[in-house]
Order: C-alpha cells, then structure tokens, then sequence
C-alpha cells in the first residue's frame, strides 16, 4: 500500500503508531484490517473489551500528536509513514516494517544501496582502523555506510563516510545525543548525512530500544559486517536480525585471545562471510540485486463474528507460550485463514497477553 497521506491522515497514523499495546505486528493488521488509520483507531475500544483488556488502551489525543509533529517541525526533522513512497524499500520489506521513522538530514540517503559497520564500543585501535578504512572504501564504492552512533567501531565508520553518505540510526529521537560525546558528531551527520529514529524527536532512549535500533540498522543495509563484538552484544543482534531478514552477514575474524573478536568468531562457524577488506563485501553483494517493491497485503476474508472471533482469539492464546514462535507456525497449528489468526494475535497484544519479538515471533507474556 503507497499512499500520500493527508494532514488529518498522517496525524491519525501517528496516533495509532503511539497507542499503547499497538506493536509493528499489530499496528501493520489493523491498517490491513481497516484501511485507514482512523477508522482503526475508532475499533480499538471495542477490540480492547473483546479480548479482555481491564480499560481501554491510552490512545494519544490529536493534540499530543500535534505536539509531536511540531517538535519535528522545529528540528528540521520529517516524519515519514510506511506507506508513503519515499519510506525506504529496505524498511518496507522487514516483517512487520516499522509504522514509520523521523528523519533529520539528507533524505535521499535512504534510496541508495547501503551497508552496515557495526562493532564494539569499548573498541581496540585496529579494530577503529579497519572499521574506518572499511567505511571509507565501501564510500568510494557508492554505498552509503549505516551505524548506530555509539562510541568506538560505530563512531570510526561515520567519521569515515561523512563525505560519502553516513547514516545514523538511534534508539532515542533525531534530537537524542548519545552518547554525550558525540555530540560534535551528531552535528555533523545531521549536516552532511542522515539521522534516523522510530521513537519521537526529543525522546531518550532506554535499553529496551536499542534492539529496535539494531532491526532498523540491519534493514537498511544489504549487509552487515560486524568489526569486533564480545559475545553477548548489540552487534551480535543486529547480525542476527540481519540474518532473519535475508541480508548478508559478514564479520573480521580476530584473536581468539581478545574477547572482542570472540563474537566475530562465533559468528564465522555460524556461516557469516569472513571480511578481511572491501572484496569480501562485494563478492557476498555480487548476486544482490536491490529491493523491490514489497508484495501487496495479502486478501483478507469477511471478519469473523464475534463468538468465532473470541473462539479463535482463545484457540491461539491456548498455542502461545514464553518460548516465541513465528506467526507462520501459529497459523498452521491453528488451521485458521492467515487474516483470522493476525487478527487475534493484534488482540492478544493489545490485551497485553502477549508481545512480540524484534523478529516479530509471538509469545505469552
């Protein structure tokens, strides 16, 4: 679905996007379900009683959207819906795509082929040099070079490619410098490159964000190399979500001495690509040949009534457990039409019985 949305439209999309217990998974049924955001927004009491919920859930008011879209307004900053033609054909691929993104910079950014240089904050100097000469080749390559703006293997790729098209992804809003450090820098990308954010202008990110940050990275790039990484890090995430996303892994190999190339490593006997220099990235890249546009939604059959709705919401709640499951398994272990089974899976979420994870599988809260 592209579409150009109008004022009313886009503040509603918006609205929708910030209610509580609306997901990407829940947020991409309803718009499927009802067409416009609006007419989402009015079901949302009743789908709330329906599946259980104790009070409706918060739906921000015209006015707080306003207040958020003003706040961009005076940034400089443009919020961009997922339905509109210049949301990225990268985005719009994930399963679910993020509702929508702000953007502060040079937006044009967004349509070029792009790669990922991710890595370690507390990074060693060798590992900073390869990112940046990494980042740089890949620069005069054409690629546009995408990171999260953290300290070390991050902040080494972008100082490298602010010439050549450097793109930030944060957890916090457009406006959120972290770390506090990077403040010149966050000038700088904003100036020359672009920052991109799913979460509102001025908010400060959390830990629960950066793994929405990382999905963001992996989806905009055709790869991701992973420069150094401890076991258990955000780099280690992104690579994964990359994976589940059908885009490249690459990761430099290092010491078995360091704990910083111990990730990298682990990743390696997993399958990723071993990157010793820019040839590793253009030969996994060699038979890539760019995002189309994502399928159309998929035909949805007449809404069940009521009591074979609730019947199949409990069907699917009794299928759930804390270990996550994909929607597809759901959807074959209930035997229902796909359409059904998302529907319900919205209203479990929105009954807070259940939440999704970054890869969009579902499980029991």
């Amino acid at each position: 679905m592209t579409l150009r949305l109008t004022d009313a439209a886009r503040r509603d999309w918006l609205r929708l996007a910030r209610t509580e217990g609306i997901g990407p998974v829940s947020f991409r049924d309803l718009i499927h379900r009802y067409g416009e955001p609006s007419l989402a927004l009015a079901a949302l009491p009743d789908l709330a009683r329906r599946s259980g919920r104790a009070a409706p859930p918060r739906i921000p008011g015209p006015a707080e959207a306003d207040a958020e879209l003003e706040q961009g307004a005076r940034l400089g900053a443009r919020l961009i819906a997922a339905c509109e033609p210049e949301f990225p054909l990268g985005l719009a691929h994930l399963d679910p795509p993020p509702p929508l993104i702000w953007t502060l910079g040079d937006e044009t950014l967004l349509h070029r082929p792009a790669v990922a240089v991710v890595g370690a904050r507390v990074a060693s100097a060798a590992g900073q040099r390869f990112a940046r000469e990494l980042a740089a080749d890949l620069g005069r390559a054409g690629f546009v070079v995408v990171s999260g703006m953290a300290r070390g293997i991050d902040g080494a790729a972008h100082e490298a490619t602010l010439d050549s098209g450097a793109i930030a992804v944060l957890g916090g809003g457009v406006a959120d410098i972290y770390p506090p450090q990077h403040a010149d820098l966050h000038a700088r990308i904003a100036a020359r490159g672009l920052i991109v954010s799913e979460s509102a202008p001025t908010y400060s990110a959390t830990a629960r964000d950066f793994p929405r940050r990382n999905r963001l990275i992996a989806g905009l790039a055709r790869a991701v190399v992973v420069v150094e990484a401890e076991i258990r890090s955000g780099s280690l995430i992104t690579a994964r979500l990359a994976a589940e996303q059908g885009r490249e892994v690459l990761a430099v190999p290092g010491s078995p001495l360091d704990p910083r190339a111990k990730g990298c490593n682990d990743l390696i006997r997993q399958g990723a690509a071993v990157c010793e220099g820019i040839d590793d990235v253009l030969r996994v890249l060699e038979g890539f040949r760019g995002f189309e546009a994502p399928p159309a939604p998929e035909f949805r059959p007449e809404p069940l009534a009521e009591r074979e709705a609730d019947a199949l919401r409990e069907r699917v709640a009794a299928l759930l457990s804390p270990t996550p499951v994909s929607r597809d398994e759901l959807i074959r272990a209930s035997g229902a039409p796909a359409a059904h089974v998302l529907a319900a899976l919205a209203e479990l979420e929105l009954a807070g019985r259940l939440e999704f994870t970054a890869g969009g599988a579902a499980a029991s809260v």
